[in-house]
């Protein structure tokens, strides 16, 4: 295998990597939102594990965080606007990323 494989290997190898690490990343995040979104609705610990597990499968509908958007917005009505739901999301991001980041 020559020099240039080698980097172009390595290269694949990093952004299949770093793709993984973003999937486990949003899906922390949507895990971690709907834990929050849980306890401002007053559900109990079980029914909390049980909406945040509903976030995650939202997420699937697709590309992009409009669909875990939309599920959250929609289930939490008044509790909170539009800016609280995708601010908490972006913080939340952060937050899982350096959870997973502690975990390597």
């Amino acid at each position: 295998m020559t020099t240039f494989d080698d980097r172009e290997s390595a290269f694949e190898n990093k952004f299949a990597h770093d793709a993984e690490m973003q999937f486990k990343a949003e899906a922390r995040r949507n895990k971690l939102l709907g834990l929050w979104a849980a306890e401002l609705m007053g559900r109990s610990d079980e029914a909390a594990d049980d909406y945040a597990k509903e976030v995650i499968k939202a997420d699937f509908e697709e590309a992009g965080d409009e669909d875990v958007y939309r599920k959250v917005s929609g289930d939490l009505g008044d509790l909170a606007d539009e800016s609280t739901i995708r601010s908490k999301m972006k913080e939340l991001l952060a937050e899982a990323k350096a959870q997973l980041m502690d975990e390597v």
